[in-house]
């Protein structure tokens, strides 16, 4: 008698091939037309009055109320000095002068913040997008151009974006101008009602006008400014040359179950994480015979920021002692900005601590693998990482154990003030890594690709380059800079995963552009090129690829002159095979 059981018949559908679900939120299978579409019926309204309240509508409501509160405050001080003996009015301009300092300041940093909160979510966002858009429009309808004749037709977009913008913010502020009303009175402000309109007029002629100026500027500095091209690396090293060999891996999207899929690319992308672990075994190899300087991962190092998809790196690159060691990572939007990796419509109030402990996941990985390698700015100071987060630990562990929103708070702060992290220069000419943080601060999954950076850590990075000033340096971000002076098929790639304020930031780095190499990834696309002096590397993902088709990296070797000026000669690129795809085992009769 045979007691074997019998064997499985072929499933109807295959689990490990994955089905629709594994393409709902994805942009390389689906068009983002396609995806906003489908969450008009999942999304949470409520949260999203919520967010648009506390985003956009507090800070408009404040920002417009402001001249009127404060001029019917001064006119009603006015009025009680007046009619006060010259005693009462010592004591109302000496309790004023008090009230404004002490009062003033705050007002003055609320509104400010307001400001710029509307400029970071509508103003910068609106001029980025009718950028692109007349790039795009243009490209396509000029296609063919390339070098320098396609940089002159960037640069002509930039200032006809700018001209356009002003011009109709101008005409925007001018049809709101009549409802303004500027000077308040007590007798408004008992009666609200009626200071709506002049409240939104206020706000709306503020913005347009702010915005009217700032995209001339911004139109006509970024047309006179270097745009991108294409870049041949040096073939060969100066001789005597300290050459460094840098390991540039990018978007390796982690997963944390055997069979998942990744967000971005559903079923066309790898299974597993056995791509990533095989270019490991790669670059252990390479290392083996001609020793690696650093290996970097500039983002997107998980594909959700989940605590399984962690312990899978984790757990992976401890398997190859030798690259850990000399692994760097930044942070991606994947890693910290995706909301929920099974809906796409679900959204991040502003006050989520969920948002937060993501954060937290990435910073603990980072102080993981990184160790006291890097350092961070405290004080005017540098200090390694594991001793600026030391004071820290027990709030990061009891957060992650029980969360809170004063704890939330508390950790959202550190994790702005810990970028970038400084990986110092060996010798007053060696190569110096900065990681950045280049993540927008988004509630949505649909707006999580786009960057930003932060003007304070801006202002950090360009102190530690004043600090090592004969050495060189790579800026490590996971966004884009610029884009590629190539036409792109979807307007969704060059809207949809912007830094928005990309242009400011390289003309942050110009001055020091020379010493500069920055290397990034995002779209996944290997591309070389430079803007002025300043060259900037964009490493493809070794991973995202169906199974039956092999992959790439790319080892880059780097040379460090007098003065700080970095030479990028030509890479070693490195194949990563492909493994067959999962094929539906055959009927059993």
């Amino acid at each position: 008698m045979n007691d074997r059981p019998p064997p499985m018949s072929a499933p109807i559908l295959d689990p490990r091939l994955g089905d629709f679900e594994s393409d709902h939120s994805a942009p390389k299978q689906r068009s983002l037309l396609a995806i906003a579409g489908s969450l008009l019926g999942e999304i949470s309204l409520p949260k999203l009055a919520v967010i648009w309240t506390m985003q956009i509508l507090a800070p408009a409501v404040l920002l417009g109320l402001a001249p009127l509160i404060l001029t019917a405050s001064i006119g009603k001080a006015s009025s009680r000095l007046a009619e006060a003996t010259w005693i009462g009015a010592a004591i109302l301009v000496i309790a004023a002068a008090v009230a404004a300092f002490y009062g003033g300041r705050p007002l003055f940093r609320l509104l400010e913040q307001n400001f710029w909160s509307l400029n970071a979510l509508g103003v910068q966002p609106g001029y980025a997008f009718w950028r692109e858009a007349i790039r795009h429009a243009t490209e396509r309808s000029l296609g063919g151009r390339t070098g320098p004749g396609l940089a002159r037709m960037r640069a002509a977009s930039c200032a006809a974006a700018g001209v356009l913008l002003f011009v109709v913010a101008a005409f925007v502020a001018t049809l709101a101008w009549p409802e303004t009303q500027w000077i308040g009175s007590v007798a408004d402000l008992t009666a609200p009602q009626r200071l709506i309109l002049p409240t939104v007029a206020n706000t709306i002629v503020v913005m347009s006008a702010y915005l009217a100026v700032a995209a001339l500027i911004w139109g006509f500095s970024e047309a006179l400014a270097d745009q991108p091209l294409d870049l041949a690396p040096a073939p060969a090293p100066p001789a005597g040359a300290r050459v460094f060999r840098v390991a540039h891996l990018s978007d390796v999207h982690v997963i944390g179950e055997r069979y998942g899929m990744r967000i971005e690319s559903g079923r066309a992308g790898a299974r597993g994480n056995g791509r990533f672990e095989r270019t490991l075994a790669r670059l252990s190899a390479i290392h083996a015979e001609n020793p690696l300087d650093l290996v970097l991962v500039t983002g997107d190092v998980t594909d959700a920021g989940t605590s399984a998809e962690w312990a899978e790196f984790l757990d992976i690159l401890e398997r190859f002692p030798e690259l850990a060691a000399l692994t760097l990572i930044a942070p991606g939007n994947h890693d910290v900005n995706i909301v929920d990796r099974a809906n796409p419509a679900r959204l991040d109030l502003p006050f989520s601590p969920i948002k937060v402990l993501r954060r937290m996941r990435t910073l603990s990985a980072l102080a993981a693998v990184h160790g006291d390698r890097v350092r961070v700015s405290r004080d005017g100071a540098t200090v390694p990482l594991g001793e600026a987060l030391g004071p820290w630990r027990a709030d990061i562990e009891t957060f992650a154990d029980r969360s809170g929103f004063a704890l939330s708070r508390r950790l959202q702060r550190l994790w702005n003030e810990t970028f970038p992290l400084i990986l110092p220069p060996e010798g007053e000419s060696g190569l110096g890594v900065a990681i950045l943080d280049s993540n927008a601060d988004t509630h949505f999954s649909f707006t999580n690709a786009l960057g930003l950076i932060p003007v304070e850590q801006a202002k950090r990075l360009i102190a530690a380059f004043d600090a090592h000033p004969r050495a060189g340096w790579i800026v490590a971000l996971h966004h884009h800079v610029t884009e590629y002076p190539r036409p792109v098929a979807a307007f969704s790639e060059r809207i949809g995963t912007a830094l928005i304020n990309g242009a400011w930031f390289l003309r942050e780095l110009k001055p020091y552009a020379d010493r500069i190499v920055v290397m990034h990834g995002h779209r996944h696309v290997d591309w070389v090129g430079a803007c002025g002096a300043l060259t900037v590397v964009s490493a493809p993902s070794p991973v995202m690829a169906p199974d039956g088709r092999a992959t790439h990296c790319y080892v880059h070797a780097l040379t460090v002159g007098p003065g700080g000026r970095v030479s990028l000669l030509e890479p070693e690129r490195v194949e990563i095979a492909a493994e067959p795809a999962v094929q539906p085992a055959p009927a059993v009769a």
